[in-house]
């Protein structure tokens, strides 16, 4: 509740049911005989994000540019992607699709587009060959829609898995998931790319301390893992205020994942806010924490 009124119940079902943020489109490229893929969002112009990482491993590509004391503005897309670090090269996919579009910071060699970029790894759950490349971004960016699937083992989540520090024989099913919360005309989603060295915790059982006495052990499996995921919202912030919002979104990881950002994982968030709704940056932040806590454990069971 916020002010006497409840928010809205979450959209983003497993039926693939759309964004409600206007201008805000999401698009997929999957192997699922590799289990990798990307994920594009689109967003329009004069968007304005930043980030925060919290996990001890992350692969990531433009997070700098977001930086509340850097010059950069706004932003023009989101890339989700796993193949860790060698799936970063399908941002320069997206980046060709959208200077096609003549999107991207005016320079006089003509438009830069901004495409902050988080990367998984899921180079042990398939093929360790098959990762997204710069041709696959821009497959997953000429694909995207209003109205895209949202959840499952597609785009960025094709190889994702959790339980992970139970090992290859006892990891779970993750994948990619959105939720979306609305309290008046304000909209605040997530979408979770969920690959996590720990568990989905759905709030009602006790905290499991098996997963931290396996940090005491010798593996013999690969300890590389990381959830990632976009905020999006259709408040007016500032780059300031999407950092608050990004960490927002962390506090819902933590609600939805035991143990969260581990050294084993490159957990982050990119936070974007396309400016239509005037709103309290504190309530954008708890209704983000809200959504990810939902679109995390939509994955469980």
């Amino acid at each position: 509740m916020i002010g006497g009124r409840s928010w809205a119940a979450a959209r983003g079902t497993e039926d693939g049911v759309g964004i409600g943020i206007t201008g805000v489109r999401v698009g997929h490229w999957t192997d699922t005989v590799g289990e990798t893929g990307c994920t594009a969002v689109v967003l329009p112009p004069g968007t304005v994000a930043s980030c925060e990482v919290r996990g001890g491993a992350p692969a990531s590509r433009e997070l700098d540019a977001l930086a509340p004391d850097k010059s950069v503005l706004a932003v023009d897309a989101i890339v989700l992607t796993g193949g860790s670090a060698f799936g970063l090269a399908a941002a320069d996919g997206v980046l060709r699709y959208l200077e096609e579009q003549g999107r991207g910071v005016p320079t006089p060699a003509g438009p830069v587009p901004v495409v902050p970029t988080l990367a998984l790894f899921d180079l042990a759950a398939g093929d360790p060959a098959a990762r997204p490349t710069a041709d696959s971004g821009y497959a997953a960016a000429q694909a995207v829609s209003s109205d895209p699937v949202l959840h499952g083992r597609i785009g960025a989540g094709t190889g994702a898995y959790t339980s992970q520090w139970l090992g290859p024989g006892g990891r779970r099913p993750g994948g990619l998931a959105y939720r979306e919360l609305r309290h008046g005309e304000l909209v605040v989603g997530a979408l979770c790319a969920v690959n996590a060295f720990g568990d989905i915790d759905d709030g009602t059982a006790p905290v499991a301390l098996d997963s931290v006495a396996v940090f005491e052990q010798v593996f013999d499996f690969a300890r590389t893992h990381t959830t990632i995921g976009a905020v999006l919202t259709n408040a007016r912030l500032d780059k300031p205020s999407c950092r608050i919002v990004a960490q927002g979104a962390h506090d819902g990881l933590s609600r939805a994942l035991t143990p969260p950002h581990t050294r084993f994982d490159g957990d982050a968030f990119v936070a974007a806010a396309t400016g239509e709704v005037p709103a309290h940056v504190d309530t954008v932040r708890l209704m983000a924490l809200s959504a990810v806590t939902a679109a995390i454990r939509s994955l469980g069971g």
